[in-house]
C-alpha cells in the first residue's frame, strides 16, 4: 500500500538529519513528507536539499507555527491528494523508533484492517526508555482520566506514532478537530470511535528525545485536560439526554 510518513518539524535541525536516514532504512519503499512550521534554524532549508536528492521525500512549508495539530491536518490533506494509502504520525526527534514502524505497517495491513494502528506504550511489550517513575505515573494517569471520561478503551490515547487509513480520514469530519497541542492525538482518537473505526494497538518503546528541545510545556498539558473534562461533560450531557428521550417514549407506550 502506497505510504507517507509525516513529520512536522520546528527547530529540529539536530534531530531531522537521523530521524530521515532511520525511516528510509527502515521502510524504503514508503515516502516522508516534513511539514515545516518556518523553522528558524534551517530544518526547512535541510529538508529541501534532502528532497532535492531523494524522490521518496517531500516538503510542506507552513508560513506559521500554531500548533501540532494544524500541522499534521496539513500534512493529511497533501498525502489524500497526492492518493496515499496509508499516513503515518511521527515525531522527528527520534523518540518514535523507526524500527518498530514496520511493525505498525504490518498490522495496518492485515486482513482484518484496521482504521488506526496506535503504537502504544501502555500496552503488554510497550515500554519507555529515559522517563523516570513521575513521568511514567503522568502520563498512565492521564490515560486513565481519558478512558474514564470519554468511555474509550485505548490504553494509549495520546500516543503520537500512528498509522491511519485514507480512508477513515476521508470519512471524518476534520473541521471538528479542537485541539492545536499534544491534545491533538486524543481529539482524533475520539472522532475516529466516533465514526465506527477500527482501532489498535500495537506495542512500541518510547526513547526520550535524542537532541534538540522539547516542544511540551504546562500548557500543552492544559490544554488536554480543558478538552478531555469538556468532551467529558458533553458525553455526559448527550448520554442523559439520551436517558431522558428514553424514560418519556416508554411513558407514552404505555
Amino acid at each position: 500500500m502506497r505510504t507517507v510518513v509525516v513529520i512536522p518539524t520546528y527547530n529540529e535541525i539536530e534531530s531531522l538529519p537521523g530521524a530521515l536516514k532511520r525511516v528510509r532504512a527502515a521502510a524504503p519503499e514508503a515516502h516522508i513528507l516534513v511539514v515545516d512550521d518556518s523553522s528558524p534554524d534551517g530544518t526547512g532549508a535541510f529538508a529541501d536539499a534532502r528532497a532535492a536528492e531523494d524522490d521518496h521525500v517531500h516538503v510542506l512549508h507552513r508560513k506559521e507555527k500554531n500548533g501540532l495539530g494544524p500541522a499534521y491536518l496539513a500534512g493529511f490533506a497533501w498525502a489524500l491528494d497526492a492518493g496515499y494509502e496509508l499516513i503515518v504520525e511521527m515525531d522527528a526527534d527520534g523518540s518514535h523508533r523507526a524500527e518498530d514502524m514496520a511493525l505498525l505497517l504490518q498490522r495496518a495491513e492485515m486482513s482484518d484492517a484496521p482504521d488506526l494502528v496506535i503504537g502504544s506504550r501502555w500496552v503488554s511489550g510497550g515500554a519507555t526508555e529515559g522517563w523516570d517513575a513521575r513521568r511514567v505515573a503522568l502520563s498512565r494517569a492521564g490515560n486513565l482520566y481519558i478512558n474514564v471520561m470519554l468511555g474509550t478503551r485505548v490504553k494509549d490515547a495520546t500516543a503520537g506514532f500512528r498509522v491511519y487509513t485514507a480512508s477513515i480520514l476521508r470519512r471524518l469530519n476534520l473541521s471538528r478537530v479542537e485541539a492545536l497541542g499534544y491534545g491533538f492525538q486524543v481529539n482524533m482518537t475520539l472522532l475516529v470511535e466516533e465514526a465506527g473505526g477500527r482501532i489498535v494497538e500495537m506495542p512500541i518503546t518510547f526513547v526520550e528525545r535524542e537532541a534538540g528541545q522539547s516542544k511540551l510545556s504546562g500548557g500543552i498539558f492544559t490544554e488536554e485536560l480543558t478538552l478531555v473534562t469538556k468532551w467529558g461533560l458533553r458525553r455526559r450531557v448527550a448520554q442523559l439526554d439520551g436517558l431522558v428521550r428514553e424514560v418519556r417514549e416508554r411513558v407514552v407506550r404505555r
